[in-house]
């Protein structure tokens, strides 16, 4: 097929010296330098050409893009809904109007009385081109809804307030925050955190209701640039949290909830590389710690001496605890052993914990919508790579389990069709990496077979096996779809991120090749019949991988990607590159974090080789991975590349990190992604 000319982005002088090594950038113009304002005609005139190629080139797939997203949208309840929970004197629940785009928000009276509409999504978002709910809070009382918008992809948020008694919107508007929205006891106002110029959150506010915002209380402030401060709430709506850290460090403050001015209790003091998180039950501290243990312990401390810890439940190298909850008259504990999802209920006054059991072999389960204290009952979410999304009620007291609802899909569903392993694939350095893996049944596994490969592989995130309406297009179609458990994620346990990050950061790189190859190995597909994909952190992957290894890619998707990793590290005024350190090293001030970053940055180490077919995707408006980052990638690839194969970078002028808003908006750039993987893997539509 003979595609329009791709754009061809000019190369205008530019370099720099650090640690005694100049790097050439001749694509750096495409930063506008007005930004976070875009504005320069040849940035934006580079950006639409590259729209406008995307377009042209994908034109004749349009059908196939139309009948995926067809496909998709056919497997998702319109008129869908929340199973409705208890929350004090109300059930709160949300649903999709048929053909919505956004929640609707609802409540009734527990003890009877007419539906409530107390937010109208849609209604919010008419005439938007984007739009995104934040926060979204109820007062203890029940009068008043906080919420929290934003309408453009920058991720800064406008908080308002509804009295739910009249429908009114009150006068209280805060723009610019990055928060939860945290009630006080008596309802007469909340916690938030401002956005600092640097899109960086270092402060927690007390606003009053019907209070100027210029008179607001900092309760806390944060002086490391580095640092990240949120608020939250214990379980027992006791105290508030501000707590503050960033990706290694921590830091928490309480703060009675019905005296938020008091001075803040601290629980300990920062402590390099220590991480926690704080419960409360009748006067003690239930605090989840990395102190002693990658994996985390369960400590206790009386809240009069919150720093005095006492252990309660011992770490576990086969168990990696990620959560505790306390409740009124038990607690909770959640984990993986082994990367399997566990939970634990325990009782305060000791004994044998109750491990809640599930019939299949992998799948993914967690607390779900648990807002109350004192319950008899817990909502469970479940799922896994065959069984759809299902809420569960979990009897504290006879363990039986109830399913409230099961994810509905219109146009049917059939487990029975489709199979799923999950394998361990032995990397280069001998170590096994899980692999999830699901099918059709009747796959081949000669070697003829087309494979969809995901994977992340940072920040300490474990991508869930999970279940898919939208990969079922993959799979009716044949094509098995398999998730790579890298290190750099935590999927077994804190130890398997910390191998993937740093100065360890190229063992996340391998073990996404080596799962591959182990795949081949294994029969399920053959080399250049494996489409990939990651975003953000994951989009680095893929960089680094079609540069690495490109012959075994038959298409690769990379969202978002966070590629121009050297460039984005030494720039301390970017919002989040002095918080970023702790996880890629700071490479202004420690020559091997430069060399390293510089000796994997997937923009750096675009060389003269064939390339696999490309899709890129990047947001004007994004704050986490600014849009020249793809934008500089795609124009340096067109330019280095020695192979004919398609290069398509589309930038959403009107969106963020997350792309489109709205459920099929962001469905149809879904079918864009799935119709370019399976044209490039010769799938017939």
């Amino acid at each position: 097929m003979n595609h329009p000319t791709p754009p061809i982005a000019e190369q205008r002088p530019h370099s720099f010296e650090r640690h005694g090594i100049i790097v050439e950038d001749p694509w750096a113009w495409l930063r506008d330098a007005g930004y976070p304002e875009v504005t320069d005609p040849d940035v934006l005139g580079y950006l639409e050409a590259e729209n406008g190629y995307f377009e042209a080139v994908m034109a004749p797939h349009q059908p196939l893009t139309d009948r995926l997203f067809e496909e998709m949208r056919g497997r998702i309840k319109e008129d869908d809904s929340t199973v409705p929970q208890k929350d004090g004197d109300w059930l709160y629940w949300s649903d999709f109007e048929t053909g919505g785009e956004y929640r609707r928000w609802w409540r009734k009276p527990v003890k009877g009385g007419a539906d409530e509409l107390i937010l109208d999504e849609p209604a919010l978002a008419a005439g938007k081109e984007y739009f995104r709910l934040g926060a979204l809070s109820i007062s203890p009382d029940g009068r008043y809804l906080a919420y929290a918008i934003d309408d453009n992809g920058s991720e800064r948020f406008e908080a308002r307030v509804k009295d739910l008694t009249t429908g009114a919107l009150l006068d209280d508007v805060i723009p610019g925050t990055l928060s939860e929205l945290v009630w006080v006891a008596d309802s007469s106002g909340f916690l938030y955190g401002l956005a600092n110029d640097q899109w960086r959150t270092d402060n927690a506010r007390l606003h009053r209701l019907g209070t100027p915002i210029d008179q607001d209380v900092e309760l806390y402030h944060e002086a490391d640039e580095g640092w990240r401060v949120s608020v939250g709430e214990t379980q027992s709506r006791r105290f508030l949290v501000i707590s503050a850290g960033d990706h290694v460090t921590s830091e928490v403050r309480l703060v009675p909830a019905d005296d938020p001015t008091a001075e803040p209790i601290l629980v300990r003091a920062r402590q390099s590389h220590v991480e926690y998180d704080v419960e409360e039950h009748d006067g003690t501290l239930f605090i989840h710690t990395n102190d002693t243990h990658p994996n985390f312990r369960l400590v206790t401390a009386p809240l009069e001496r919150p720093s005095e810890w006492t252990e309660r439940l011992a770490p576990s190298d086969h168990f990696y605890m990620t959560g505790v909850t306390t409740f009124a008259d038990f607690f909770v504990v959640e984990g993986r052993e082994d990367g399997l999802d566990q939970i634990f209920l325990h009782r305060y006054e000791g004994g044998e914990a109750t491990a809640i059991a599930f019939p299949e072999a992998s799948y993914v389960v967690g607390l779900g919508d648990n807002p109350e204290y004192a319950v008899t009952t817990l909502r469970l979410g479940y799922e896994s790579m065959v069984t759809p999304g299902t809420v569960i009620e979990y009897d504290v007291a006879t363990a039986e389990q109830r399913v409230l609802k099961v994810q509905t899909i219109p146009s049917g569903y059939d487990a029975s069709k489709y199979a799923t392993e999950r394998l361990k694939i032995v990397a280069r350095d001998g170590t096994q990496v899980p692999v999830s893996v699901v099918y059709p049944n009747g796959f081949p596994r000669d070697g003829t077979g087309k494979l969809y490969l995901y994977a992340y592989g940072a920040y300490g995130y474990a991508v869930p096996p999970g279940f898919s309406t939208s990969r079922m297009s993959f799979l009716d179609r044949g094509v098995a779809f398999a998730i790579a458990h890298i290190r750099g994620g935590d999927d077994l346990g804190q130890q398997w991120y910390l191998d993937g990050k740093l100065e360890k950061r190229t063992n996340t790189f391998n073990d996404f090749v080596d799962v591959a190859r182990g795949l081949i190995a294994h029969g399920f597909t053959s080399e250049g019949q494996i489409a990939i994909a990651g975003g953000s952190a994951g989009g680095e992957l893929m960089g680094a991988v079609v540069n690495s290894d490109p012959e075994l890619w038959g298409a690769v998707v990379a969202s978002v990607p966070f590629v121009d990793v050297l460039n984005t590290m030494l720039d301390e005024t970017l919002p989040l590159t002095p918080g970023e350190w702790p996880e890629w090293g700071n490479p202004i001030e420690d020559p091997a974090a430069f060399e390293l970053i510089r000796s994997y940055s997937p923009y750096d180490n675009v060389r003269a080789q064939g390339y696999p077919p490309l899709f890129i995707s990047g947001g004007l408006n994004d704050p986490r991975v600014t849009y020249w980052e793809p934008a500089k990638w795609a124009a340096k690839l067109r330019f280095t590349k020695t192979d004919s194969n398609v290069l398509l970078l589309k930038t959403n002028m009107g969106a963020g990190h997350g792309g489109k808003s709205g459920r099929w908006e962001s469905l149809k750039e879904a079918a864009e992604e799935m119709a370019f993987v399976l044209w490039q893997l010769g799938v017939e539509g």
